[in-house]
């Protein structure tokens, strides 16, 4: 019974958060905080699905200072839990088969995101430079997850590189932002699913010195040990970062 309750809320939500987003979007399309409200609408029930989210903020993130946040990708329901961290004058970049989506499609592009193709390397790479033009040209931040997929509870995946050529292309700070972990932890038919910390850690910085690979797989092995302190702290038994993923 509770599942279904919160079905029928979720796709009230949707519905309501969908055509007003299309209203401001034909007031302000493509505002450099059109994808922060929308998020922080997304965030804010997170309740219906039971869950109580922390998010934490490191004091050497500065507001209206661009970065590239790098997030883990666990499910479908980051969308109502990571969502609230998202800071205004943030765009993310999300795959060209969002926009084939009815309205949500529509929706996404109007609010100021970035869509790539990955199956044509060529408009990925025109799509990542555009990015960092972006960043530079009007003090944006960039959201990406670097997994490149839902991880379904197979911990933090290898990274793909596209995040940290646009730090490095936009001469910007990184900022590893970690979720503990979710998976099996959310029951539709549960009326209490716990807790859900994120914390958004200090920004890294990329130089043209760097080995790209060697410094994304550091970055890696610093979010995998974040996610085992907040997973420890929440006492939870599944741990994404005890799980080994193929480099």
């Amino acid at each position: 019974m509770i599942a279904v309750v919160r079905i029928i809320l979720l796709a009230l939500f949707f519905i309501v958060s969908t055509i007003a987003g299309l209203a401001v979007c034909l007031v302000r399309p493509f505002h450099r905080n059109n994808v922060a409200l929308f998020s922080h609408w997304y965030g804010r029930v997170s309740w219906i699905l039971g869950i109580s989210v922390e998010i934490r903020r490191d004091p050497a993130i500065q507001a209206n200072t661009p970065y590239v946040f790098i997030a883990n990708h666990q499910n479908n329901l980051d969308l109502f839990t990571m969502s609230g961290s998202v800071l205004p004058g943030t765009v993310t970049l999300g795959k060209k088969s969002l926009k084939y989506i009815p309205f949500f499609g529509q929706l996404y592009w109007l609010s100021g995101n970035l869509m790539i193709d990955r199956n044509n390397k060529e408009k990925a790479l025109s799509t990542m430079l555009a990015a960092a033009e972006r960043i530079t040209q009007q003090n944006l931040s960039v959201w990406m997850f670097p997994e490149g997929t839902r991880s379904y509870g197979r911990g933090l995946l290898p990274f793909k590189m596209g995040a940290f050529h646009i730090a490095l292309e936009a001469n910007v700070q990184m900022v590893p932002v970690c979720m503990s972990t979710t998976h099996q932890q959310i029951k539709l038919n549960r009326w209490n699913n716990g807790k859900v910390i994120i914390q958004m850690m200090a920004p890294i910085t990329l130089s043209k010195e760097d080995s790209i690979r060697q410094f994304a797989k550091n970055t890696r092995q610093l979010m995998a040990g974040q996610i085992g302190l907040l997973d420890t702290e929440l006492g939870n038994d599944y741990t994404a970062s005890n799980i080994s993923a193929e480099e």
